[in-house]
């Protein structure tokens, strides 16, 4: 019996996750109020997708050569037989539930937004989790370079509401399908004379995902990729108008940018823009979030061609940072009114009221643990009410209860059924 007991106490969350307790959940529940008001401004539309997908939703739409169905996934065989993954990114299932809800015949143009949990097998670090909370936003069905710019004001404007503003927009174009393909081609030329001296992971990346080894972060990579080609001088005239437009646009808006050539994504699908927001603050992994265009996934996933682009971001990176910035969240809600009962008579009294109040919206607590007066000022003080109801004998005999402010101690007595109007 008292291992069990051992055994039961020694529970541990798994590694790379965490918990988010009571004294801080207002600081999401605030982040996240953030991203609703802003996408609402944008009229984006929330859309929800189950937590797990079939794994080969994530094989075909991500790629088998990224890092993350290669080596991130969380997947297992259901009780059916059935490959399963838990959601690992967020593009990949919104696009299946367009396809397979038929969206595109209901409108021309869908902008959808989500906030929900990630999960990918990797080294936890500061805003890295094996569990994290990501907020992203599509924009199905247009492929003006208007949408890129929109999702990239869209994302800038949740940072800057949560007191993030010292960050920067990466930005790069990878072209369409054939486009990258032939650079694909002239950066294994130039990197075969290098092969050698590349790191373990990109010698595999040569054969499976040369882009990938552009954005590698060991030391001997970088200066061998620093005199490689660079995909937007071979870029199609369409491809590089298209992006010198976005950069144009987001110039004019005052837009911190910075053209990057190593910014390609680990995602297979984009085409064209790709897009990062980085800080400083965040240390060696110091993306915010990040996106591009991916004008062929639809059509990939067995859906009619529909162009396309999206972002993702971390709440946690956002969070991290807007707290080193000093950013204030409000503060956690507090009940407006404590009630204080003397007795059982009075306890009951109390409640009966609290609900009364409730029912109009007015957040109200009492104790529950039978504790003496002083220790239930102590409570009220600790919540950070505003008012005190005091409710005993007396009170009860006379239909009126001791009504204190808070904040300058004054008193007065109040009719039980008046208690509304003197707090409002």
């Amino acid at each position: 019996m008292r291992d069990n007991l051992k055994d039961t106490m020694n529970f541990r969350k798994p590694k790379g996750t965490k918990d988010i307790l009571p004294k801080d959940i207002y600081k999401w529940h605030y982040a996240e109020q953030v991203v609703r008001d802003v996408t609402a401004l944008y009229n984006f539309s929330e859309v929800r997708t189950p937590t797990f997908e079939y794994t080969e939703l994530f094989k075909r739409g991500v790629g088998t050569d990224t890092d993350i169905v290669g080596k991130e996934m969380y997947t297992f065989d259901d009780k059916s037989g059935d490959s399963l993954t838990l959601r690992p990114e967020g593009t990949a299932p919104v696009m299946r539930a367009f396809v397979e809800n038929s969206m595109l015949n209901d409108a021309p143009l869908h902008k959808l937004y989500y906030i929900t949990n990630m999960f990918r097998y990797e080294r936890p670090q500061a805003g890295r989790y094996r569990e994290h909370t990501q907020f992203g936003g599509e924009i199905l069905g247009s492929d003006s370079f208007y949408t890129d710019v929109e999702l990239i004001l869209l994302a800038k404007e949740v940072y800057n509401r949560c007191g993030v503003n010292n960050f920067k927009v990466k930005i790069n174009s990878i072209g369409k399908p054939d486009e990258r393909n032939a650079y694909v081609a002239k950066l294994r030329d130039y990197l075969k004379d290098n092969l050698t001296a590349l790191s373990d992971d990109s010698k595999r990346r040569f054969e499976t995902n040369a882009l990938r080894i552009l954005d590698s972060k060991n030391p001997g990579d970088k200066t061998i990729t620093d005199s490689a080609p660079k995909i937007l001088d071979h870029l199609g005239t369409e491809s590089r108008s298209r992006f010198d437009k976005v950069i144009n646009e987001l110039t004019k808006l005052s837009v911190n940018l910075e053209v990057d050539f190593r910014l390609v994504r680990g995602l297979d699908y984009y085409t064209d823009t790709t897009f990062e927001f980085v800080s400083e603050d965040l240390g060696s992994q110091d993306a915010l979030g990040g996106g591009g265009r991916y004008d062929g996934l639809i059509e990939q996933l067995g859906g009619k061609p529909c162009p396309g682009v999206g972002f993702g971001s971390g709440l946690e990176r956002v969070l991290i940072v807007a707290e080193k910035n000093g950013f204030t969240f409000g503060e956690p809600n507090k009940p407006l009114v404590y009630f204080i009962s003397l007795n059982d008579a009075a306890r009951d009294k109390a409640f009966e009221l609290i609900q009364a109040l409730r029912k109009n919206n007015i957040s109200c607590e009492t104790d529950m643990l039978n504790r003496s007066f002083k220790a239930q000022m102590r409570d009220a003080n600790k919540l950070g009410v505003k008012y005190v109801y005091i409710l005993g004998e007396d009170e009860l005999t006379k239909g009126k209860g001791q009504l204190k402010n808070m904040s300058d101690s004054s008193q007065s007595e109040v009719d039980f059924d008046k208690i509304r109007e003197a707090i409002s």
